[in-house]
């Protein structure tokens, strides 16, 4: 896998090439916390136009950066899906989950923050 991160005022690009799969979804992890650490961020783009492939470790790797995106009140974009990209987030139905805007300091339904 390659990564290369740019940014752009608040909001971050990491192009994503090759595979994200069981042996890579852990570098892809590990920079978008990094990136999150760094100084504010209102966006965090990831750019998937030269990935060429992705398994459930790499589905689930996209879960986990969903949840750091929106503890950290980013809003996380899937930007420039493969066809088989696509078509794993549309037999899952995660796509809107994924995309989702960040509640941050809102009450859920329960009422609990």
């Amino acid at each position: 896998m390659n990564l290369t991160l740019s940014t752009d005022g608040t909001a971050l690009t990491l192009r994503v090439g090759g595979d994200l799969d069981y042996q890579s979804t852990g570098e892809l992890i590990a920079a978008v916390s990094e990136a999150l650490a760094g100084p504010a961020v209102t966006d965090l783009h990831l750019d998937f136009t030269e990935l060429t492939f992705c398994d459930s470790a790499g589905l689930s790797g996209l879960l986990l950066i969903h949840r750091r995106t929106s503890i950290a009140g980013v809003r996380l974009h899937l930007d420039n899906r493969p066809a088989q990209l696509q078509r794993i987030l549309d037999i899952t139905g995660v796509l809107e989950h994924l995309t989702s805007r960040p509640a941050r300091d809102e009450p859920s339904e329960s009422g609990i923050l």
